[in-house]
């Protein structure tokens, strides 16, 4: 099996009353429990944007430098992902392709060169 992750960035999503989002939310939340039930889905977060950066942080002379909030020069903020570990390439695009008409916004699909590491 091979890991993915499937993710979408926050300002491809146009604005949404918040009703709407609980639709979203609904509706992505049952492609998840298929995800589930299928096997695939190893983690998933969504909910995220600028308001919810906490810190950046970079390497000075050896030494890490945090900064409050996202670096300021970025202008894509991770919106929301899930991580999949399926047999290839098709059944990776098959479940972002479930993302991406449960949710109507557009999803990446990044295949991971090896596996992640996982808690003993």
């Amino acid at each position: 099996m091979t890991e993915y992750l499937i993710t979408f960035n926050d300002e491809w999503v146009p604005e949404h009353t918040a009703e709407q989002l609980r639709e979203k939310s609904r509706a992505s939340w049952a492609v998840m429990a298929d995800m589930q039930a299928a096997g695939v889905l190893l983690f998933s977060n969504g909910g995220l944007d600028r308001s919810t950066a906490v810190c950046s942080v970079e390497s000075v002379d050896g030494r890490p430098v945090f900064t409050d909030g996202p670096y300021v020069e970025t202008k894509e903020h991770l919106g929301g992902f899930a991580v999949v570990d399926v047999p290839d390439d098709e059944a990776a695009r098959h479940w972002a392709g479930r993302l991406a008409t449960a949710l109507d916004w557009p999803q990446e699909v990044h295949r991971f060169r090896g596996p992640g590491a996982r808690p003993a």
